[in-house]
């Protein structure tokens, strides 16, 4: 089964984003994924922010992501785009960092009005670190988060809209893992004697 990772880019210790994340979490690992959880607040900043790749911290995190088959990649929307904060982090993956990976991104956020930051700003990011499928992504709004009286949830309409899309990101990532099983099983047969 593929191994994923999400990666949140939220610099909140109380984020809305990581609420959303724990969802798609969640629903991935009940249909037998394996998940890991990035939080890129939790990496030592200043390595982080002066691209010190070799330090223990950051290269497992860049690991991490190098043996991920599928990437869940969140952030809340400042500014209309997603958060300086991610935007260190992805900086440090090498340019060909996603190649063959199939990517959820997901996005929160207090209006509608920044809806398109998923399509405008964080797509072309991936698609140039080499993201072989950049699934439809979902922007989740701050309001449809419940917070304050039990377990932080999702209203209703929200976690479906949001489970709609971890579902097609885990038939996309179970079509790509038989695709290279194909390629794999097609090659040792052309090279067997």
């Amino acid at each position: 089964m593929p191994q994923l990772l999400a990666i949140t880019g939220s610099p909140s210790a109380h984020s809305r984003t990581a609420v959303v994340v724990e969802h798609a979490l969640r629903r991935l690992s009940h249909a037998g994924f394996e998940t890991g959880h990035l939080s890129v607040r939790e990496l030592p900043a200043a390595d982080l922010l002066a691209a010190r790749r070799g330090e223990p911290e950051i290269r497992r995190a860049l690991e991490a992501v190098a043996e991920a088959d599928g990437i869940v990649i969140a952030t809340p929307v400042y500014k209309a785009s997603y958060t300086g904060l991610l935007k260190a982090f992805l900086d440090l993956l090498p340019q060909d960092g996603l190649t063959g990976k199939t990517v959820l991104p997901l996005a929160t956020g207090g209006s509608l009005a920044h809806v398109l930051t998923i399509d405008y700003a964080l797509r072309p990011v991936l698609a140039a670190l080499g993201a072989r499928h950049v699934t439809a992504g979902r922007f989740v709004l701050d309001s449809s988060v419940e917070r304050g009286h039990g377990p932080d949830r999702l209203r209703p309409e929200a976690e479906l809209d949001l489970f709609q899309a971890v579902d097609e990101f885990a038939d996309a990532l179970r079509a790509d893992a038989l695709r290279t099983a194909d390629t794999v099983d097609t090659a040792a047969l052309t090279t067997a004697p």
